[in-house]
């Protein structure tokens, strides 16, 4: 590592105000304090000083994404390998999965990262490292079928309209990757939904069976559309693991549990905000279960509620966003309650859009300031009563 630092700072001045590749030096500061902490500290006034530092800790929740990314590889396979019959052992299931999903990853990357890098050029500041995350859970959030010019589309509309017009990371009030899916779920309904976008049809490299016209729908899908109030589908030990069809990464509350240990144990994410979106979807489910009207997704256990679907990996990874959540301690809990119930009321509502999950956080983000505002002026007004009494 020393002997890169030692080239980084060699070539460094070519990259600085006058130096040969001066038009570049926002990519070479990104990259040089993606691979290192930045040396530079503040002269005057009084700042917090911390060894890491946003880029540090996007990268923290790439980590926490990776089990889900890694089950979901293999599930894509698994799912191809079930629906069409072909035999594939394990390593065969995952690299299938592996070369259906890499694509998508290199896509929302080299969409997103390009966008930022042009626009930091443009404006003569740092590479902003919010879409290091952003780039990730893009893919995680799709159904295995969606065609990448879709998602090169979707992908550059988030970034332009969702975070580079409200000033870039830190300025946004919608999460990047809900935008993206909102988007091509709206403007391409056909490839967001039904039961034939969930499994891959394709055979790649030889592995797998090319098959015209496949299907296999989602849980919730099954729910949405069964005409019995006990139609929805019963409670199995595969909705834990993951091993059914869904979204890439959204499937196995497991891995999904092994990134909410690695957010939690690192500081980045609030248990505060993820505990109280399982509470409000556990608490509306159960409320639809004893008083809600007779269909199959209002008779579905709470607890099947909050392993289907996005619930548990949007509670993990977009409720916790530190940037469109509520940033007061007590805002926390009224936000991430009011997450996971509506996101349940969704569900059970509206059967045409059997999710919720992606809709309530969007709903949410838009709410938060008012929920912080609500808080601060609560405790203001508490304070001011507790002065007054002491007089």
């Amino acid at each position: 590592m020393k002997a890169l630092r030692n080239y980084l700072d060699k070539i460094k001045p070519n990259f600085e105000e006058g130096g040969k590749y001066q038009a570049l030096r926002s990519v070479f500061d990104g990259f040089e304090t993606f691979l290192f902490v930045p040396n530079t500290t503040s002269k005057t006034g009084t700042h917090i000083h911390d060894a890491i530092d946003s880029k540090r800790i996007m990268s923290l929740v790439v980590i926490a994404l990776i089990p889900a990314l890694l089950f979901g590889m293999y599930n894509v396979g698994y799912q191809h390998f079930l629906a069409t019959g072909a035999e594939g052992s394990f390593i065969e299931k995952f690299v299938y999965g592996f070369l259906a999903v890499l694509p998508k990853i290199i896509v929302s990357y080299v969409v997103g990262l390009g966008i930022e890098f042009v626009v930091a050029q443009w404006k003569k500041e740092e590479i902003q490292e919010g879409f290091l995350v952003s780039g990730m859970l893009i893919p995680m959030i799709v159904p295995v079928d969606c065609p990448l010019w879709m998602l090169a589309v979707a992908t550059a509309f988030s970034v332009i309209f969702a975070k580079e017009v409200f000033g870039g990371t830190g300025m946004n009030i919608f999460n990047p990757a809900l935008i993206t899916r909102a988007f091509l779920f709206f403007a391409y309904p056909t490839k967001m939904s039904g039961d034939a976008v969930w499994v891959s049809g394709d055979s790649i490299f030889g592995m797998g069976k090319t098959v015209d016209g496949l299907t296999a729908a989602t849980a919730l899908g099954q729910a949405s559309t069964a005409t019995d109030a006990m139609g929805y589908p019963a409670f199995s030990l595969d909705m834990v693991t993951g091993l059914i069809p869904g979204s890439i990464g959204e499937t196995s509350v497991i891995a999904i549990a092994i990134g909410a240990v690695i957010l939690l144990w690192s500081g980045v994410a609030s248990w505060k905000t993820m505990l109280s979106v399982f509470v409000g979807g556990a608490f509306m489910g159960w409320v639809f279960n004893t008083i809600g009207p007779d269909t199959a997704m209002a008779n579905m256990p709470w607890y099947e509620h909050l392993c289907l679907g996005g619930f548990c990996f949007g509670a993990v990874f977009m409720a916790t966003d530190p940037v469109t959540s509520s940033r007061t301690e007590n805002g926390k809990f009224v936000y991430g309650f009011l997450i996971g119930a509506m996101a349940i009321i969704i569900r059970v509502l509206n059967p045409g859009y059997p999710e919720g999950m992606m809709l309530a956080i969007l709903l949410m983000n838009i709410f938060a300031p008012l929920i912080d505002y609500v808080v601060v002026q609560n405790n203001i007004s508490r304070r001011a009563k507790r002065a007054m009494s002491n007089k």
